[in-house]
């Protein structure tokens, strides 16, 4: 049931990576695409019946991480604190810049909307990858399954890390682009003219950009976690996720149904952390008898078993309704 219940979590943030994204990287490309007032209006308009639903599986995965694997829940919030907070207060800017700019459309306050929906679109791109570079590298957890980072320390990953090192500034520049990369794409495939094709040739840049950055954030990571390397000699088959990865990669960069292809990326990047953690749910960084495990941070067998019969018909429901929503608003802005 722990390792069910772990890639149930793997796959619900995958997804919100996949879905938040594209929509994060429109904000993103927002005032680089976006010449005129109309074009601005047809960006906000190809993420308008999404962006708010995409938001929903961050939070039932914070629900399933709480029901499934409440220590680690406790352990994280506590330690996270500073940067949950600031997630949270830049996903209310996002959603307040969205929503006000059609209430409040004057000539004054549009470029404010503009740069908060904007800033803080990549904001949270930066500080998204960096939380994922912080579960990779690992936390100074200590014998009560406790830990506090600052925001930084010395820039650098050892025992007593910050928030932001060199290394998770790398993985947090990364999701950046990625997600640069997959909003434009989106923008690409949802709008039409002049707008359209400026978003597919900027997209073919950044994509060259994460290209780089994939080979950089790797090599880092094997070098900030060797044992990472070990999870795939040990078990060859998941080499299938990194692989997906590069092929999807190489798909946007051929031109080739693009947007599918960054998410063919964002999935297998995402499904490639999460395997070479298992069963690690949050490496220490100081004993690695002390790592948060599917094992030492699970619920009860009992709790789990039902709580997957509530999980299944919610996940039916969602999954019904994103398929109706994405077939209703398949097609193009106008």
């Amino acid at each position: 049931m722990e390792a069910l219940w772990f890639w149930l979590l793997a796959l619900m943030l995958t997804t919100y990576v996949v879905l938040d994204g594209f929509d994060l990287g429109a904000g993103i490309a927002h005032l680089l695409i976006a010449k005129t007032e109309d074009e601005r209006k047809a960006v906000l308009e190809s993420i308008g019946p999404f962006w708010d639903g995409n938001e929903v599986w961050l939070i039932a995965a914070g629900g399933t991480l709480f029901l499934a694997f409440p220590t680690l829940y406790a352990a994280s919030f506590m330690g996270f604190y500073l940067p949950l907070i600031i997630v949270l207060w830049l996903l209310m800017f996002r959603g307040l810049s969205i929503e006000l700019r059609n209430h409040a459309p004057s000539p004054m306050w549009l470029p404010l909307w503009d740069v908060c929906f904007a800033g803080s679109s990549a904001l949270l791109a930066v500080f998204l990858g960096a939380a994922l570079g912080n579960v990779v590298r690992g936390v100074p957890l200590d014998a009560q399954q406790e830990f506090f980072l600052p925001l930084w320390t010395d820039f650098q990953p050892g025992r007593e890390p910050g928030i932001l090192d060199w290394y998770t500034v790398t993985v947090g520049a990364t999701a950046f682009c990625a997600l640069w990369m997959h909003g434009l794409l989106w923008v690409e495939r949802k709008t039409s003219g002049t707008l359209s094709e400026r978003a597919s040739a900027m997209a073919r840049r950044v994509a060259l950009g994460v290209a780089v950055l994939t080979v950089v954030v790797t090599a880092a990571t094997f070098v900030v976690r060797p044992e990472m390397w070990q999870r795939f000699a040990d078990a060859p088959w998941g080499l299938v996720f990194p692989v997906a990865a590069v092929a999807g990669l190489g798909t946007v960069m051929a031109g080739k149904r693009p947007f599918a292809g960054s998410a063919t990326y964002l999935v297998g990047m995402m499904l490639s952390a999460a395997f070479s953690l298992f069963p690690v749910v949050l490496p220490s960084s100081t004993d690695p008898a002390l790592h948060l495990t599917i094992y030492n941070t699970a619920s009860g067998a009992y709790s789990q078993s039902i709580a997957l019969w509530w999980w299944i018909p919610g996940i039916v429901l969602t999954t019904g309704y994103f398929t109706m929503l994405f077939r209703k608003f398949g097609s193009k802005v106008s």
